[in-house]
């Protein structure tokens, strides 16, 4: 598929499949036509996969902190990693267009982490710490999110039947998110739906795209050698005070 373009008269690729989009999209069907071939060849390589970067809330306590991450790139199911995919391109690919592509990216690990993070707090708070977590639906309802904030009024078919305006159609599938997580945990988790676009909320209503993130990691390493110097210099006053007293 490509965009016809009157002023080169060929198709462009790369404007429905921006480079972020694109790439997301091969390592998750990747990722996902891998774990099915590992699973015909031994179904229980498929469950070491998921434990090791699958998100589970003991394992991440116990260190396992890359799960936040690895989680968003495992799927269950054909029809999983499909919708998840389409939603993605759907409406990923217009943010990505005009952000940039590092932006697009920044903003979808901050909703995709964050979802993780808020199915890890509940998980613990309902006791079910041992329910594994994978998808990357998190980040997909924080991208649903800053579609509906950015373009509102862009018509949107619900169930590819209903026209509806972008920002009702976020507002649905918020509330519906919202009141499946009252039931406790299941066997979706509604509660990363809800942390990706609450990440997604605060990323966007704070102004944190535009702090400088290379800037932040200067401050950072500043910080680490003022409290460097700072203890050096407690260090070598207590040396000084030990010494002048071994002398008396």
């Amino acid at each position: 598929m490509g965009v016809y373009t009157r002023s080169t008269g060929r198709f462009r690729y790369g404007s429905y499949f921006p480079p972020a989009i694109r790439w997301l999209l091969i390592l998750n069907c990747g990722l996902f036509v891998f774990s099915f071939l590992l699973g015909l060849v031994d179904p229980s390589l498929v469950r070491a996969l998921l434990d090791i970067f699958g998100l589970r809330a003991t394992s991440f306590l116990h260190g396992m902190i890359w799960q936040p991450v690895t989680y968003l790139f495992l799927h269950g199911g054909l029809w999983h990693v499909l919708f998840n995919m389409f939603a993605l391109w759907m409406f990923g690919a217009d943010l990505e267009r005009d952000w940039g592509t590092r932006r697009f990216l920044r903003y979808y690990f901050v909703c995709g982490v964050g979802a993780g993070l808020c199915d890890v707090t509940a998980n613990l708070a309902f006791g079910a710490g041992n329910i594994a977590t994978i998808g990357a639906s998190g980040a997909i309802y924080g991208i649903l999110l800053a579609y509906g904030l950015l373009y509102p009024n862009r018509i949107i078919f619900f169930n590819f039947l209903f026209p509806i305006p972008a920002r009702i159609y976020v507002i649905i599938i918020g509330a519906i998110a919202f009141l499946s997580s009252l039931g406790g945990p299941s066997t979706v988790s509604n509660v990363a739906h809800l942390g990706g676009m609450l990440f997604g909320y605060l990323y966007l209503r704070l102004g944190m795209h535009y702090l400088d993130w290379s800037a932040l990691a200067g401050y950072y390493q500043q910080w680490r050698r003022r409290r460097l110097q700072q203890k050096f210099r407690v260090y070598m006053r207590k040396r000084d005070h030990d010494g002048d007293r071994w002398v008396n």
